[in-house]
């Protein structure tokens, strides 16, 4: 669960305030109103593994990522996972439970050590209201959920394992989910398998082959990206081969 990380708190209320004016959806709130979301987000440290919120759980708060990466995931009864989303700092997650009120319909994990906001649903969604321009903003991010939702699912139906795995590799590239701008993917390829549907060592399998045609390097627990293009390519025609 997280965990609270006191200090100054003058200090402290200079940190949140930085970190929300830089956050794409709070950016352009009036001065005023950012103080005011200040005062609500609590500041919580989460170790790598940890649970920070199970599927069925009630959606009593809204988490903005500062640090580190979360995994947006979901099993089945014979332990079959399978990965939704990475959200990464600079993204928020828990959004769709604390606007509609049902539970929690994924879990969230702590997929490296993280620094979190959390703001309880209490303070949050008549702060919202009070605010028509982060209305939108939300209405937009459910708005990119959808739409990114929908390529997942004609990903799966319409594409073979290659195609499929390079539009995973290139959304995680495109979503800056990776290390200082070298194109190196902080994941692994049993977190890429449960990405994609297919087994690990079909994973590994196609991952060899464009290794040897230098499209992507292979690291201990990561994949760095060298061949952009050629990925996209295979994606957009969905036809791939080895």
């Amino acid at each position: 669960m997280p965990q609270d990380k006191t200090g100054d708190p003058r200090q402290s209320a200079g940190n949140k305030l930085s970190v929300l004016r830089k956050h794409p959806i709070f950016a352009d709130l009036e001065p005023d109103a950012l103080d005011q979301l200040c005062r609500y987000a609590k500041h919580s440290t989460v170790k790598r593994g940890a649970t920070i919120a199970a599927k069925g759980d009630p959606g009593n708060n809204l988490f903005a990522v500062i640090s580190g990466t979360v995994k947006i995931s979901s099993s089945s009864p014979d332990g079959r996972n399978a990965i939704l989303n990475l959200i990464g700092p600079g993204e928020i997650f828990g959004e769709i439970a604390v606007l509609d009120g049902a539970p929690r319909s994924a879990d969230a994990t702590a997929n490296t050590n993280c620094e979190l906001y959390i703001i309880d649903r209490r303070d949050f969604l008549p702060f919202v209201k009070s605010q028509p321009a982060l209305a939108m903003k939300f209405i937009e991010l459910l708005c990119a959920r959808l739409r990114w939702t929908s390529q997942q699912v004609e990903q799966v139906i319409l594409q073979d394992l290659p195609g499929r795995l390079a539009s995973a590799l290139l959304g995680l590239t495109e979503e800056r989910k990776f290390d200082s701008g070298s194109g190196t993917l902080a994941i692994t390829q049993q977190e890429i398998s449960e990405m994609v549907g297919m087994t690990r060592e079909s994973i590994n399998k196609q991952l060899r082959a464009w290794s040897a045609r230098n499209w992507v390097r292979l690291e201990h627990g990561a994949i760095v990206v060298l061949d952009t293009e050629a990925l996209r390519e295979l994606a957009e025609s969905g036809l791939g081969g080895n």
